[in-house]
């Protein structure tokens, strides 16, 4: 038998034994994609968005490239590389049965095998580059040592090394130029079927992912309960974008080195829970439970939704559905059994606000703030959310922007009543909690004919602009006059600013005294509705100077309150809002400005230990009606009137000595001791004595709830 057929018979074998053990690899897990359910919110429209993402992600490498720029460089050196030895690499095996059809000495041919030896040469200093970082450097975020990357980037800079080593030694030239041929060859048939055994599964799944991806940030899908869905709570509940998602991880660790509960010293870790489910599905029975068997539950929720994985991950993985699905799955079925999470759940049932207050707390301030009912005639429907309805710095921020909505000639009027969003409970995984809150707002909107909505809170904006429209139905459920509009504060303040200005004859405001600022971008303003030049914008218009913390804009860092924690019990580690609180002190900016309701109660807990040399934090529309003169800023501890915080302070602490162990709220004080026209300054000395050690604070209770501890 002549050599040449021998030879072919051999290279069809190893191509067989590869392909063969490639596709046994491919199959196990393509039936588990199979075997899961239907992704029922996949729809490829809107087409443009997601072609227009397929291509600066995927083709044009943009967010691998943008937040690493040296590694993601080399990343996508290879990975255009490996797109490019595709077509060379069927030329390769075609010349092996005499079928070339690469003409290498001239036209087409020979342009592209030359252009593919020029990224050849980048791809083999790209791999090197990427096997020192790992195996020399060792950065956390990769995790251990894996031999299997070794192995994989061996065999990628084999391949490499032989093709241009090829170009040298044309196969007829001799003995040399055909065992480089049969090596590359071997290389070629040994990497095949490691792809879908290894993360480089990624290059084939990531595409998809990036293009199968939700429009919307963090999207969670809808249950159906009469079908007995309850959330991710076996192998079965999950849906195929999770079983893609689990195989397309590349472990490049972007996500933990953004997620603010791992970088406190939490258990959770973004990137093994998709590790983990993908080792629960190909190591687990269909109906083993995921959370307690294969992922930790505490894990689970100490999540806190900033969506920094998500928005990092560069494969399209969606962190935040899946770690709701796992805490729908806890909750739904009554798993899940924690002291705070049942008393705000109890307070959302029973109050209709997580903070379990009587609805007359919310309509005492109307009547004394002198706020407008909406009566369907005013341009805008003021939401005042359960912040600032309840909260003594929420209401600062709302009496604030009705100031600046005055003196901009701008009608409003707010709701005689409304009730929480659900975005804790929804974000907790009560989904059925979550319904019914909904319900009932959209209900409320629809009787008082809503049709713009502003609100201070992302949160609120987030929620009723996708959750309540996907969860419940909207507008099937309550027709087409449920249609209604909703504009976070930031954005309207930027509209309106200049107009008074223009209307003050001035292009900027005084910039005697303005203090300096750092902005801290909210996560649910920044990354759920992509809005982070608004703030910046209008602190310049106030003649102040900005001043960036390391992590800003889309990158900016959780202050701890998402995702239900504001409401939740004492974290482990390291407080998310101390780090937050420290990276803006170093900015030593005197203010630090926010956007978000939730943020100042988080941040103004960690700076409780600078004590008066900490910043204050005010929201936007706080200094911009303190820069229109419309509206005083709120004295800090250390600025307050001696006599008021000397009296104050001797009657608060009689007071609580006489109830030694008993929680009260500040609006509570306020009335039981005669200060409802001075609750800021409650608010401050409140914080001030708990520094100073004679009172004591709730964790649980984020709205300044303190009790009094006798000394033994």
């Amino acid at each position: 038998m002549p050599a040449q057929l021998l030879e072919r018979l051999l290279l069809a074998l190893v191509l067989i034994v590869s392909i063969g053990w490639f596709w046994r690899e491919v199959q196990l897990r393509l039936a588990l994609f199979l075997r899961a359910k239907p992704d029922k919110r996949f729809s490829l429209r809107p087409y443009g968005p997601r072609l227009v993402r397929f291509v600066r992600q995927v083709c044009l490498q943009e967010k691998v490239i943008r937040e690493r720029p040296l590694v993601g460089l080399a990343h996508a050196v290879v990975f255009w590389g490996f797109l490019l030895f595709l077509l060379v690499s069927l030329d390769h095996i075609a010349s092996g049965f005499g079928v070339a059809f690469l003409d290498r000495t001239g036209g087409f041919g020979w342009l592209y095998v030359h252009l593919v030896a020029v990224f050849a040469i980048g791809v083999s200093i790209g791999i090197l580059a990427l096997l020192a970082r790992r195996f020399l450097l060792r950065p956390r975020a990769l995790g251990e040592v894996s031999l299997e990357s070794g192995v994989i980037g061996l065999f990628i800079f084999l391949l490499m090394v032989t093709y241009l080593a090829g170009l040298y030694y044309p196969e007829a030239s001799g003995p040399i130029a055909h065992a480089l041929w049969w090596l590359h060859t071997l290389v070629l048939a040994a990497f095949l079927p490691l792809i879908p055994r290894s993360k480089h599964f990624h290059l084939l799944l990531g595409p998809i992912g990036v293009f199968w991806k939700a429009q919307t940030l963090a999207h969670i899908p809808t249950l159906d309960y009469e079908r007995e869905e309850y959330g991710l709570e076996q192998a079965k509940d999950v849906s195929r974008k999770n079983v893609l998602d689990a195989f397309a991880c590349v472990e490049c660790g972007r996500c933990q080195e953004n997620c603010p509960a791992f970088l406190t010293g939490k258990l959770l870790n973004p990137k093994h829970i998709v590790l983990d489910l993908r080792k629960h599905l190909l190591t687990r029975a269909q109906d083993e439970a995921i959370v307690g068997t294969s992922i930790p539950e505490e894990a689970v929720f100490q999540c806190t939704t900033c969506a920094a994985c998500e928005y990092q991950c560069p494969v399209g993985i969606e962190h935040l559905p899946l770690i709701i699905g796992l805490r729908r799955g806890e909750v739904n079925t009554g798993k899940y059994q924690e002291e705070y999470a049942s008393k705000l759940f109890a307070n959302l049932e029973t109050r209709r606000n997580p903070f379990g207050l009587e609805a007359t707390v919310r309509e005492a301030f109307l009547k004394k703030a002198h706020l407008p009912l909406f009566d369907a005639t005013q341009e805008w429907c003021l939401w005042l959310g359960c912040v600032g309805s309840y909260d003594p710095h929420g209401q600062e921020i709302i009496l604030a922007l009705t100031e600046i909505l005055r003196a901009a000639g701008k009608s409003f009027g707010v709701l005689a009543k409304e009730v929480c969003t659900g975005d804790p409970a929804r974000r907790l995984g009560n989904d059925y909690l979550f319904l019914q809150l909904a319900e009932q707002n959209m209900e409320i909107l629809k009787q008082a004919r809503v049709r713009k909505l502003l609100s201070i809170c992302p949160h609120c904006v987030k929620t009723i602009s996708q959750d309540w429209p996907a969860a419940a139905g909207w507008p099937q459920t309550f027709g087409a006059e449920a249609k209604f509009e909703i504009v976070h504060h930031s954005r309207l303040l930027a509209e309106l600013a200049p107009q008074i200005l223009a209307q003050r004859h001035q292009r900027s405001f005084s910039a005697n005294n303005s203090p300096t600022y750092t902005f801290h971008d909210p996560c649910y303003l920044a990354r759920y509705l992509g809005e982070t030049n608004t703030a910046r914008a209008l602190l310049r218009l106030t003649g102040g100077q900005l001043r960036e913390p390391q992590r800003a804009r889309a990158r900016t860092f959780c202050c701890g309150a998402g995702g239900g924690w504001v409401f939740l019990g004492e974290e482990k580690g390291k407080r998310i809002n101390r780090e937050r609180a420290e990276e803006l002190v170093d900015t030593r900016a005197e203010v630090i400005a926010t956007a978000c309701p939730f943020c100042p109660i988080m941040l103004r807990d960690a700076l409780g230990v600078a004590g008066e040399s900490a910043p204050q934090v005010l929201d936007l529309a706080e200094i911009l009606a303190a820069s229109l003169g419309l509206r005083p800023l709120q004295p800090r501890p250390g600025e307050l009137a001696a006599g008021d915080a000397a009296q104050l302070e001797a009657r608060l602490l009689a007071f609580f000595q006489q109830h030694p162990g008993e929680d009260f709220h500040a609006l509570h004080l306020a009335k039981l001791i005669g200060f409802q026209g001075k609750l800021p300054l409650l608010v401050a000395i409140l914080s001030k004595l708990h520094r100073e050690g004679k009172l004591h604070r709730r964790r649980d209770t984020t709205v300044h709830s303190y009790f009094y501890r006798p000394p033994h």
